[in-house]
């Protein structure tokens, strides 16, 4: 009885592993199954990745051939630069402009071969005399990724013997034009001391007409001297040796040139002066007295009595300015631009070489000058000049780079 009884769990348990197993064989299919779906959507992603992976090689094929077509073509010179500053790669026209293959050579060595430099930053190859000059910039951009530099080389021979020829041209028609105007204003002064001249001649003249005329004579005469004489300081330019000076010692020397002429006309000179010892800058004291003298002199020209003149001093980034106000009709806004053109003029009577002088003298300290109008009427120049601390600190940083 206890056999049968032992076979029969036995059974039992045999039975129970049978259906465990069938239970456990169904899960590896169903898992086997999951598996197979996976791999096939895994090699379709596959080799959907490997059509776009050889779609982006192709391109990039022929993206490299049309860079390399275009290196090729490119009149410009490039050269790849290694971090170390030797030359990895080049173009075609890059070895045209130096002249041979510079690969592997490191850019000390190159840059010793183009000669030096002028002073608008362009380097010069070869020599006039061969008829192989050329003049090159470079421009380097640098490679953060690679770790060196691309450089850019331009032949700009043919743009600047352009530019010296349009600046050669422009120099004759204003050379044409400031003649005709001297011609004009050199006719009327000796018309009229040839008139009185030729008064000097009539025999039944009396003393006191024949001193008369010769006054007028030599007053015409003395006009036409100074009129040559600011030809000549505008052609030849006024700025000397230049030196630190103290504005407030050339200011107080322009006050007293210019302060009796105001009292004469009765126009009233305000002068709003820095203190003690105030800035300084560097520049030729009679060259900077006569530009100044000039402004102030422009300023008198058009003020009516009773009216004043403001002069005053500002100091703001590195430059002073010197500021000339007055109390006159102004400058319309459309001359504004040619009032420091040479003989151009808006007064009777005037040479219009003033303000030139004044702009040029200006242009030669590394200045500049400036005209407008007020809005209560009258108009404001402003005469800017650098400092002489901000020149040592610009020279101290070109220095430095």
């Amino acid at each position: 009885m206890s056999d049968s009884h032992s076979k029969l769990d036995d059974q039992q348990k045999l039975e129970a592993a049978f259906q465990q197993f069938n239970a456990v064989s169904g899960q590896l299919i169903d898992a086997y199954s999951q598996l197979e779906s996976q791999v096939t959507v895994l090699n379709a992603q596959l080799d959907e990745a490997n059509n776009e992976l050889r779609r982006q090689v192709s391109a990039n094929a022929a993206l490299a051939e049309r860079f390399a077509m275009l290196l090729e073509a490119l009149p410009a010179g490039i050269i790849e630069l290694s971090s170390d500053g030797r030359v990895l790669a080049e173009n075609p026209a890059a070895v045209s402009l130096l002249g041979a293959s510079m690969s592997g050579a490191a850019w000390e060595d190159v840059a010793a071969r183009l000669g030096p430099i002028l002073p608008d930053n362009t380097y010069r190859t070869g020599s006039e005399a061969s008829g192989d000059e050329r003049l090159l910039t470079l421009e380097f951009t640098a490679l953060p990724a690679l770790g060196g530099r691309l450089l850019l080389l331009q032949d700009v021979t043919t743009l600047n013997r352009l530019s010296q020829e349009v600046a050669r041209q422009q120099k004759l028609a204003s050379m044409g034009s400031m003649a005709a105007s001297l011609a004009h204003q050199l006719r009327t002064p000796l018309s009229t001391a040839l008139l009185y001249a030729a008064n000097l001649r009539e025999p039944s003249l009396r003393e006191e007409d024949r001193q008369r005329f010769i006054d007028k004579i030599l007053a015409r005469l003395r006009a036409l001297e100074g009129l040559i004489q600011n030809m000549l300081s505008f052609v030849r330019g006024q700025v000397g040796e230049r030196e630190p000076l103290e504005l407030l010692l050339v200011l107080e020397e322009l006050i007293a040139v210019v302060g009796p002429q105001c009292a004469s006309r009765q126009v009233q000179l305000v002068s709003q002066l820095p203190d003690a010892p105030g800035p300084t800058m560097l520049g030729d004291r009679k060259a900077l007295l006569g530009a100044l003298v000039n402004l102030l002199e422009n300023a008198l020209q058009y003020s009516p009595p009773g009216a004043m003149i403001t002069l005053d001093v500002r100091v703001a980034q590195g430059e002073v300015c010197v500021v000339v106000e007055d109390q006159g009709p102004g400058v319309p806004t459309e001359l504004q631009e040619r009032l420091f053109e040479p003989f151009f003029t808006t007064r009777s009577g005037g040479t219009g070489l003033g303000l030139a002088i004044v702009k040029k003298v200006a242009e030669e300290l590394g200045g500049r000058v400036s005209c407008s109008n007020l809005r209560q009427g009258g108009a404001h120049f402003e005469l800017c000049l650098p400092l002489v601390e901000h020149n040592a600190a610009c020279r101290a940083m070109g220095e430095t780079e």
